[in-house]
């Protein structure tokens, strides 16, 4: 019935499910779930549903918006942040902010788009999570090594305690991002088709009526990772200064690269990315 399906909502994924009046207040409904978005999110995911993206038409609407705030094990110095290029590819480059620490951290090398590449761990305060930084060689090209990429070679990437711990000299991108996406074309390029289709959706457990089908899935992430950690923040004046590296490893995230966000004990990823352009 609705009102189980709602409970297991509730229970399972702690998510609400909510009537709004489309037919009579599509503009106002709209405004509702971007409040409870925005709300969800503390204020850093805005207007999800732009304006006329719900209409009288709108049956049934699901909202999928993903905030995350983590604050690093071992923050990055302010003091050593400095502009530096960024490799777009071989030809362009720009200027950006590059923070710096040297630590220790956990590194593996992982085979992907036809050469090695290494996999850094970068753990957040309390190690429950990690974001992990995968770096293609300087030259090869990102959608190679993600047109490689599967689940199951995700889930076989190596665990936090396979990992080999290396003192290294991290370069990490100082980066913002925020990225749209309207989610039928993806479903449907997938396989789901039938959701989107009156008649055939059967969402009858959902709403006790045979003619509901999902009119719009959107999807809205942000991003920001800084000094402190993954979170938002007020951007820190930059300090330019001097300094010496010492030889050693190192790892500069200065070309385009992916990143994944892992919780460590049960080896799941609960976020990816990639950053190809400043």
């Amino acid at each position: 019935s609705p009102k189980t399906f709602q409970e297991s909502c509730l229970q399972f994924y702690q998510a609400e499910l909510e009537q709004l009046s489309f037919r009579e207040a599509a503009e106002e409904s709209r405004k509702h779930i971007n409040t409870w978005v925005s709300k969800k999110t503390e204020g850093k995911i805005q207007d999800l549903l732009p304006v006329s993206s719900i209409n009288t038409e709108t049956r049934l609407v699901l909202v999928n918006a993903i905030y995350f705030k983590g604050r690093w094990n071992e923050e990055f110095a302010k003091r050593y942040t400095r502009e530096m290029p960024f490799k777009i590819n071989q030809k362009e480059q720009r200027l950006v902010q590059m923070m710096f620490q040297k630590a220790t951290f956990n590194m593996a090398c992982v085979s992907e788009g036809g050469g090695g590449a290494p996999l850094l761990g970068l753990p957040y305060a309390g190690q429950e999570l990690s974001m992990l930084v995968l770096l293609p060689d300087d030259g090869v090209d990102l959608s190679s090594v993600e047109k490689s990429l599967t689940f199951e070679k995700l889930m076989a990437w190596p665990k936090p305690e396979c990992m080999k711990s290396t003192d290294v000299e991290v370069f990490l991108l100082r980066q913002k991002l925020q990225e749209n996406y309207d989610m039928e074309s993806v479903l449907r390029h997938l396989g789901v088709v039938d959701a989107f289709v009156q008649g055939k959706a059967d969402l009858l457990v959902m709403a006790g009526e045979t003619a509901l089908c999902l009119s719009k899935f959107m999807h809205k992430s942000f991003v920001e990772v800084n000094e402190e950690g993954m979170e938002a923040a007020a951007a820190s004046a930059v300090v330019l200064v001097g300094y010496c590296l010492v030889s050693g490893p190192q790892f500069c995230a200065d070309h385009p690269f992916l990143f994944f966000i892992r919780h460590n004990r049960t080896n799941t990823l609960l976020f990816c990315g990639r950053f190809s352009s400043p």
